[in-house]
């Protein structure tokens, strides 16, 4: 079978699926943005589309995210005529529509079967809209019209796409019941035998100041890792629990993975924080209420190495993990097939993989009093830790496991659209 996966940063979610595929003996190609016209990548050969015009100057704000889909589409299509050109014909073509990349390859191939990725579906309410009442909706009518067109792009797929997948219950439940019915939940999957405890883990740190700090499982310590730190993922709650936090625990250490970015919502206003990041808008914060010696068990380590980033996990003491509703992180579970004893917010995404006192702890997203007592709780109650952890690894390991679970489903999605 020919199948041609189409992602602006390939691999991405289909890093697992696309190598997996190619040694199932199919033929497969990738379109994308990011790699090297006619490279090849785990055996599946490259072609890479390229945009010819930027979105047009003083277009309307509710459709220049549009606009820059339909840029991005046609890129895409007119690199898929040239494939087609060279006599490439897909049997079936798996998209990542989020970029609007595949709006048009049915225009193309009308024979090929089409598989989209159904990440997230926009709501003016009930989710992340408007869910953190310290950065509220400038115009809540106005924003709940300007939300709905941000599904324009998936309402569009979901006109010709004869399948989707997402990866949690809750991110399929956020798609219309018309579109829910062709959704099948498939997680992407963690690779459980490489995310184990680690009982002899050490981790070196760089000390303030110059020099580098050895940690071990015998240390106490509280892991937080976001992609980018950034209130979509309870960075600002975090870091005001952590005066608290630092207060009560005299000797744990701290340590803070994460970009300077934004992955999810908005930047910062310059008009209200000048040119700092949300990463130094709120450790500014919890440094003026936290003592130089204290400060000193706090470290930012940045984005790391995935190597390094499972090294972080093995050593955790709690693990935290916050998110407003929407799309939950790849790095809970692989914290809970590490086994951290993980405390999370109770929110839908956490909710489904977290069952309080059972897999972990759950708190209220905005209860930062809450966090520092789970989390003193369960630093001072080992045997709980293991108990927690210990559980969070086998769910993981029953319905998360990529080898022997999520990998497997995904390829007999994949072939069953093509059959």
């Amino acid at each position: 079978m020919k199948i041609l996966f189409v992602h602006q940063n390939f691999p991405g979610q289909f890093k697992n699926l696309a190598p997996a595929l190619v040694e199932q003996g199919h033929e497969v190609v990738a379109l994308t943005i990011n790699r090297a016209d006619g490279s090849d990548w785990n055996g599946v050969r490259i072609v890479a589309y390229q945009v010819s015009r930027s979105s047009t100057r003083e277009i309307h704000p509710w459709v220049a995210d549009f606009e820059t889909k339909i840029i991005r589409g046609e890129a895409c299509l007119r690199a898929a005529a040239d494939l087609k050109a060279r006599g490439f014909e897909p049997d079936v073509i798996i998209a990542h529509p989020g970029w609007g990349e595949s709006l048009f390859l049915r225009d193309l191939w009308g024979r090929a079967r089409l598989g989209i990725y159904c990440e997230f579906y926009y709501s003016a309410e009930g989710l992340d809209l408007g869910f953190d009442p310290e950065f509220p909706l400038a115009d809540p009518q106005v924003d709940a019209s300007r939300v709905r067109l941000k599904n324009l792009n998936s309402i569009l797929h979901f006109e010709f796409a004869d399948a989707g997948v997402s990866p949690t219950r809750f991110q399929a439940s956020t798609f219309p019941d018309r579109f829910r019915e062709r959704i099948s939940v498939i997680h992407e999957g963690v690779d459980t035998d490489l995310l184990k405890p680690q009982p002899d883990i050490a981790v070196q740190v760089a000390i303030k100041g110059g020099g580098v700090q050895s940690l071990s499982r015998t240390d106490e310590v509280i892991t937080f890792v976001n992609r980018d730190l950034e209130p979509y993922r309870g960075y600002h709650v975090f870091m005001r629990a952590l005066p608290e936090l630092l207060k009560r625990r005299p000797h744990a250490k701290v340590l803070i993975v994460g970009g300077n970015g934004v992955s999810y919502g908005a930047r910062p206003s310059s008009a209200i924080y000048g040119e700092r990041s949300w990463t130094q808008i709120f450790a500014d914060e919890a440094r003026a209420q936290v003592s130089d010696s204290d400060w000193e068990r706090v470290f930012f380590l940045g984005k790391l190495a995935y190597q390094q980033f499972i090294g972080v996990l093995q050593l955790s003491s709690v693990h935290v993990y916050l998110t407003y509703p929407f799309a939950l992180s790849w790095s809970l579970l692989e914290a809970m097939s590490t086994g951290c004893a993980i405390v999370g917010s109770d929110t839908a995404p956490v909710s489904e993989v977290i069952e309080h006192d059972r897999t972990g702890r759950l708190v209220n997203f905005f209860d930062g009093r809450a966090l520092v007592r789970e989390i003193c709780d369960l630093l001072d109650r080992p045997e709980e830790r293991k108990r927690l952890g210990a559980n969070a690894r086998a769910l993981a390991r029953e319905h998360f496991d990529l080898k022997r679970v999520c990998l497997p489903k995904q390829i007999a999605w994949v072939e069953g659209l093509g059959s």
